[in-house]
């Protein structure tokens, strides 16, 4: 059933209890209309709702033609008819027009009008008449009706008229109507306005919609495809792109080639050689990668000897970070352990890098966040994500997200997600 169906249903049914009621005298109803109606005119009626609660649309159409109004009420009354029939018709012109000449009467009740008024918008909006859509809810805001709907249909009219930046607002208000209310949001609400920060290059408000979106839904989809999306989008550091590439595979979101692809070619292009081997035999395994491929197979190739290296080189440069004035040895060497998946020993040494200082601390206390987490320290790494700030605050905010979902798991007694060196 559309939208406005039952409402039409709701509307006409009251209207109908009311005509069904009446006496052929004038008399006033409270709160309603003066209700005056000759024999003729209430028989036609009661006929016409009577096939209308059949499903006989033929007959009442035949039995509204022959309503001839001589009264205010009565012209009401017709058009309320005319309004159910269209409605059990699904005939949405009809419905708005019947609105027309309902509001051409002065029957209307005081207290539906409002309600009237934004069915009207809606019914505009629907047709494509946006101007009068815009028109009848503006109306209806003056007459006090300015609900959380009346926020998405202005929202969803001017997206339709290709205006992301008015409809971001109405989504705005909406949503912060429901936060307010302690109500849950709705998925296809932070889509839509996900879709607008998009449009709008506002990418902490896409980053943030995303993980607020994480916090109420958060299935393995929900995760590849916050993360996934917003990784291109947000133009970021590529040390805060490869945070999140992790996190896209501690949260078991790694879906396709493409996904295992950028992953390892971040990961080499940042010098972290072995966790580029580890990733691409990780997508092999998973059946992402196939080893004829080119791109990677190369990639592969190149990455063996230098991780190797890498590994070799790692304990000799960790012993010297502790004899360095600053933090910048002990850093790049406990950021070289994160990317091995040796979680303890890099947060060992993240913890001597923001005692040294002359570092990134928002790098560090992240990556620190991190390593505590995945060595299963979900507290302490919280506390750790708690200290960032900055573009870094990207990373800690969806990592603070997957603390809480292990966090949930470990209190429902779920196995945790395994460590793995992504």
């Amino acid at each position: 059933m559309r939208k406005n169906s039952k409402l039409g249903y709701m509307l006409a049914a009251a209207m109908g209890v009311a005509v069904l009621a009446a006496p052929a005298m004038a008399k006033k109803k409270p709160g309603g209309p003066a209700i005056q109606m000759s024999d003729d005119f209430r028989a036609n009626v009661q006929a016409a709702q009577a096939a209308l609660k059949t499903g006989d649309t033929a007959t009442a159409s035949a039995r509204i033609a022959a309503l001839n109004p001589a009264t205010d009420f009565e012209a009401y009354a017709a058009a309320g008819l005319r309004f159910e029939l269209a409605v059990k018709r699904q005939n949405i012109q009809a419905e708005r027009l019947a609105l027309t000449d309902m509001f051409k009467t002065n029957s209307v009740p005081k207290k539906d009008a409002p309600r009237l008024r934004y069915v009207a918008g809606y019914l505009s909006y629907t047709v494509g008449n946006y101007d009068d859509a815009v028109a009848q809810l503006d109306y209806a805001r003056t007459l006090g009706y300015d609900n959380i709907d009346a926020s998405l249909l202005r929202a969803d009219i001017y997206l339709r008229k290709n205006k992301p930046k008015e409809a971001w607002p109405f989504v705005q208000d909406a949503m912060a109507r429901k936060r307010a209310a302690g109500e849950k949001i709705p998925a296809p609400w932070f889509d839509r306005a996900i879709s607008l920060a998009y449009q709008a290059g506002s990418w902490a408000d896409m980053g943030a919609l995303y993980r607020e979106r994480l916090s109420l839904y958060r299935t393995t989809r929900d995760w590849r495809s916050a993360l996934s999306n917003y990784l291109p989008a947000a133009a970021l550091d590529p040390q805060i792109q490869l945070d999140l590439y992790r996190l896209q595979a501690a949260s078991g979101a790694m879906a396709s080639e493409r996904d295992y692809q950028s992953y390892a070619q971040l990961a080499d292009k940042t010098g972290y050689h072995a966790e580029t081997k580890t990733i691409i035999e990780a997508g092999r395994s998973a059946g992402k990668l196939m080893p004829a491929q080119a791109a990677t197979a190369q990639l592969l190739k190149a990455a063996t000897p230098k991780a190797t290296k890498e590994m070799a080189a790692l304990p000799a440069a960790a012993k010297k970070a502790a004899s360095e004035q600053n933090g910048t040895q002990a850093l790049a060497a406990a950021d070289t352990y994160f990317s091995l998946a040796q979680y303890p020993k890099a947060a060992e040494l993240y913890r001597l890098a923001l005692t040294k200082g002359g570092i990134n601390d928002n790098q560090a206390n992240a990556r620190l966040g991190i390593s505590l987490a995945r060595s299963g320290d979900l507290v302490g790494g919280k506390a750790a994500l708690a200290n960032v700030k900055g573009n870094w605050g990207d990373v800690a905010g969806f990592w603070s997200i997957w603390i809480e979902e292990q966090s949930q798991k470990t209190a429902q007694g779920a196995p945790s997600m395994p460590h793995t060196n992504s």
